[in-house]
């Protein structure tokens, strides 16, 4: 018999992901490896024994002290894992919204103060509790909509001792919040303004500087760059991730967000683990990342809040064979924080079924932030997953409002608290 500390009763229906390889690609991906009527048990912190509830008592039995919860016939699901956000940062740009809505190009909003910049300029002149707070409560929020894991990127400091300080912050707001972040030092967000013209110039600082800091510290599992024009060239983003790797740290491109740029034959030549974005990217770039098993990291309320014109490409990625994961691209510019709604955009939008965008949504999404073994519910995985009060796991594409009755971390209820 197995000893369990906590026993999730009254299942209707629970999303494992059990079988397969990770990341998932194509079919693999509507796998959902669902069980019904069931119970989960954990211990320790870990899924100790998950299938139907007829074969429970034969088992697993209830360890001295440990208790037991009903799921109230409702869904649970593995705890979503947001693979791309930039969460961490001060201040917010609701004063952008009437310019971009009349038309505005991004250069003319930064013209008259707003842009990626002036969220450097709140963030700089924040002090550490003021972003521990508003980095927290934006995190808790994503939380109680099932968020178990979480990346968060650095990126609106864009000097040394700034980049530095935001990565130090995020091993903290992991311990306040109870969640597992994972950091990715993105430097390469923007060409300061102290830098312009001189592109080249910065991308030497970081290589010199701020790459060896990091390394050293272990302050970042990752390291990213936005390849675009006017960011950072493919020679100039492929020069800053050869420093990362030579410095062991995994890889990460921004690519094909705005106009195709190459950043995604950048990422598939460097074997990087994930592209992100790719809004532009042609059908040879994703034979190219198929080819490489690069993750695409896709971020369909970005698409329909910063470029409505495009839609994210879900269905393509996953015919080409491209492992597909899913992000809310939590920001100043696209402030989301619900992966529920990530997925029915990603349904709705992306043209995924309801099960891709769960399988992105967890056991690949897992992977691209280097979380092997998270994103499913089997024995020795961590006892991450959310509960909710729908009759199937479809309903999560299906609807846009569903929110979590419960979630749950390496087995303590984080949300409600």
């Amino acid at each position: 018999m197995i000893p369990a500390d906590l026993l999730l009763t009254d299942v209707g229906e629970v999303a494992t992901l059990a079988r397969g390889a990770v990341p998932r690609t194509g079919a693999a991906m509507r796998e959902l490896s669902l069980v019904h009527d069931a119970s989960i048990a954990v211990a320790d912190g870990r899924i100790v024994w998950v299938g139907p509830a007829g074969r429970r008592a034969r088992s697993v039995r209830l360890a001295p002290g440990g208790s037991v919860v009903s799921a109230d016939g409702g869904v649970v699901v593995p705890g979503f894992v947001d693979a791309h956000t930039h969460v961490l940062f001060a201040g917010d740009r609701a004063f952008e919204l009437p310019l971009k809505v009349g038309g505005a190009s991004y250069a003319e909003i930064a013209r008259r103060g707003g842009g990626l910049y002036s969220t450097v300029r709140a963030t700089r002149a924040a002090s550490d509790a003021v972003l521990m707070r508003e980095s927290g409560e934006r995190l808790r929020r994503m939380v109680a909509y099932g968020s178990t894991s979480i990346e968060v990127k650095s990126g609106y400091a864009l000097d040394v001792p700034g980049e530095l300080r935001l990565l130090r912050m995020i091993p903290r707001l992991a311990e306040q919040l109870g969640v597992t972040l994972v950091p990715t030092f993105l430097g390469a967000h923007a060409v300061p303004e102290t830098y312009r013209g001189r592109t080249d110039d910065y991308v030497e600082l970081l290589v010199r500087q701020a790459l060896p800091a990091v390394a050293r510290e272990g302050l970042a599992r990752f390291c990213d760059v936005f390849c675009e024009p006017g960011f950072f060239t493919v020679r100039q983003s492929e020069r800053l991730l050869r420093a990362a790797l030579g410095l062991g740290l995994a890889v990460k491109v921004h690519a094909e967000e705005f106009v195709l740029s190459g950043g995604a034959r950048l990422a598939a030549r460097l074997r990087a683990t994930s592209a992100e974005h790719l809004l532009r990217a042609t059908a040879e770039d994703r034979r190219r990342l198929a080819a490489a098993g690069v993750t695409a990291v896709l971020l369909p309320l970005t698409a329909f809040t910063a470029s409505p014109a495009r839609r994210s490409p879900g269905r393509e990625m996953v015919d080409a064979g491209v492992p597909v994961a899913l992000g809310t691209d939590c920001s100043p510019n696209s402030w989301v924080e619900s992966m529920p709604l990530v997925l029915a955009h990603a349904v709705h939008g992306g043209g995924l079924t309801p099960a891709e965008a769960l399988t992105a949504a967890t056991v690949n999404a897992a992977h691209a932030v280097g979380l092997e073994g998270g994103g499913r519910l089997v024995a020795g995985a961590p006892a991450d997953f959310a509960v909710f009060s729908t009759d199937s796991v479809d309903q999560l594409g299906y609807r846009f409002d569903a929110i979590p009755s419960a979630v749950y971390r390496q087995g303590k209820r984080v949300s409600p608290s």
